[in-house]
């Protein structure tokens, strides 16, 4: 498995494709290849596709002491565009991964030429904040979700309600997470990524962001709620809003990457 030896931390990395450079940077807990069954099969045969394990996740090292900033992520993240691809890149994230793209976008500006950032927010309040602070003091405490139990727990974060009953799309969906949950990704991953989902501020910061940005939000979305987006749009100068009907945070993965993946597509193809 390649890796990057940055400034901070040797970053596992993965390469796919051939053409212009699309980044993917994956959500909390999320790894190089939570992309591998819905993304890479549809953008792999016209772009190069970069992903790869955060700090705090999967094979990717750090050994700094926690916490962990958001500006310390985007900084793993641009070392690895600049030694891996030929910037300026389209960057794609989802959730956590969303906010690394704009901090990237706000401190690298010249190594994008688009950010598409799904599931985000300029800061945490209110029930975000309560969400992700539950979910942090939890762990801080000494508890865990495995199996069906994380499965279930999460599963309604992710996805609407008609999903869930979905009885031919929810067995999927249920054993993916599972395939998931039975690992110890999520728990070793939850403080370190979790944090600076709670702790960052972009909101004085983003009107100065000159990179198009698009912001996707979805109308189902309990864990980024589209206020959050459209608050983000609203102080970026070159961002502009979509918001999609019936999908919630991770629609992504097996519900609805058939009309999203087009969609990201097409803007990605605006700019490279």
């Amino acid at each position: 498995m390649p890796t990057l030896k940055g400034s901070q931390a040797t970053i596992h990395y993965e390469q796919i494709g051939q053409g212009p450079d699309i980044v993917w940077v994956s959500g909390g807990g999320g790894t190089a290849g939570s992309w591998d069954a819905y993304q890479l099969p549809y953008f792999r045969e016209s772009f190069r596709n970069t992903t790869f394990d955060g700090r705090g996740v999967g094979t990717t090292r750090c050994d700094l002491p926690l916490p962990w900033s958001l500006e310390d992520f985007a900084r793993d993240t641009a070392e690895l565009i600049e030694a891996l691809c030929d910037p300026p890149v389209a960057l794609v994230g989802l959730s956590f991964g969303a906010g690394i793209v704009q901090q990237v976008a706000l401190d690298f500006p010249e190594l994008l030429r688009c950010a598409v950032a799904m599931g985000t927010g300029a800061v945490s309040v209110g029930w975000t904040w309560d969400y992700q602070m539950a979910e942090i003091e939890f762990r801080k405490a000494g508890g865990r979700l495995d199996g069906m139990m994380a499965v279930t727990h999460y599963a309604a974060m992710y996805y609407p309600a008609r999903v869930l009953g979905d009885r031919e799309l929810w067995p999927k969906l249920r054993d993916e997470l599972l395939e998931y949950y039975e690992t110890d990704t999520n728990e070793e991953s939850l403080i370190a990524q979790w944090e600076p989902c709670v702790l960052f501020d972009q909101r004085d910061r983003l009107p100065e962001c000159r990179v198009p940005l698009h912001v996707i939000a979805f109308d189902q979305d309990v864990q980024a709620v589209p206020q959050d987006g459209e608050e983000v749009a609203a102080l970026a100068p070159n961002a502009e809003y979509h918001l999609f009907e019936g999908m919630g945070h991770c629609s992504i993965y097996g519900h609805t990457h058939d009309i999203l993946n087009p969609f990201i597509k097409g803007i990605v193809e605006r700019y490279l």
